[in-house]
Order: structure tokens, then sequence, then C-alpha cells
């Protein structure tokens, strides 16, 4: 009985370990995201790249211990074709408010807009 509760707490401990966000402050704005200086800068396309890199990067401090380097899942569910069962508005109301054991608010603000269109764009 001792050995199931002691496995059981240290389980549990792991989890919630693995879903922290390693102290980086998340409303933080990221440093590459910056407006374009000129209509032809907004214009380019580089927006799009530079917003699917700061996601990526977002992904990759806040969300990939659990579910994965790659999308492919790990403590929590695969995202690798999570926008073919929901939209960017239900990926980013799960990143604020957690659903399971996975807790809300690892991400807030436009950090969790950004992750959740990137997230929506898997399909």
């Amino acid at each position: 009985m001792k050995k199931w509760l002691m496995a059981t707490v240290f389980g549990t401990v792991l989890v919630l370990g693995a879903c922290g966000n390693d102290g980086d402050d998340a409303s933080e704005p990221a440093d590459d995201a910056t407006e374009p200086d000129t209509e032809e800068e907004a214009d380019s396309g580089d927006d799009a790249a530079v917003s699917n890199d700061a996601a990526e990067e977002l992904y990759q401090q806040s969300c990939a211990s659990c579910h994965g380097d790659d999308l492919s899942g790990a403590v929590g569910p695969s995202l690798e074709t999570v926008g073919a069962d929901m939209s960017a508005d239900d990926i980013e109301e799960i990143i604020d408010e957690g659903v399971g054991s996975m807790p809300g608010g690892l991400l807030a603000g436009d950090d969790a807009k950004e992750v959740a269109d990137w997230l929506a764009e898997h399909k």
C-alpha cells in the first residue's frame, strides 16, 4: 500500500513538474515579434514566418515537455492533427483554462493566441 501511494505521489509530482513553464514570464513579448517598419515589409509575408517561429518557440518552452517536441505526445496527448478537430479559439480556451490534468495559464494573452493559431494549422 505504501509503495502504491509513493508511486502515485511521485507520478503526480512528475506530471505537474513537466507541465511547468521553466520560470519564463509568458506575458513578455518575444524579441523577434516586432511590427514591420514599412508597408512593403507588412506585405512581404515574412510576418507569417516570424509568427510561426515565435509560436513554435513558445510551444517548445511551455508545451513540449508534455506534448512532445514534435507534437507527437508524451505525458499529454498528441497535437499533430489538433487543428482538424478544434478551432484556434477552442485551443486557446484550453490553453487559458486547462483541461484534465493540464493546468491553465501556461501561456497568456497574445502568446496563448499565437500558439493556438499555430496549432490550429496542424490538420
